[in-house]
């Protein structure tokens, strides 16, 4: 029963942490410039940052290469 209790609450985090990596161009789009609105940025600062949250660089939303997998 705690096992399941574990299982659950890890993959509450993980669908919790996921809205950040926007399904298509348009919605990554909107949340980058949501991004540099909150932080209020302009100029080269608002640039680097949406070049940057466009790449998925430079932060939390970085991907993680994905492990190779074992030989059968």
């Amino acid at each position: 029963m705690l096992r399941s209790m574990s299982v659950a609450g890890v993959l509450a985090a993980l669908v919790l942490a996921s809205p950040a990596q926007a399904v298509t161009s348009k919605e990554k789009m909107e949340t980058c410039t949501f991004g540099a609105n909150d932080q209020k940025l302009a100029g080269a600062a608002r640039k680097s940052f949406m070049s940057k949250c466009m790449a998925n660089e430079g932060g939390k939303v970085a991907k993680k290469k994905p492990a190779a997998a074992a030989p059968q």
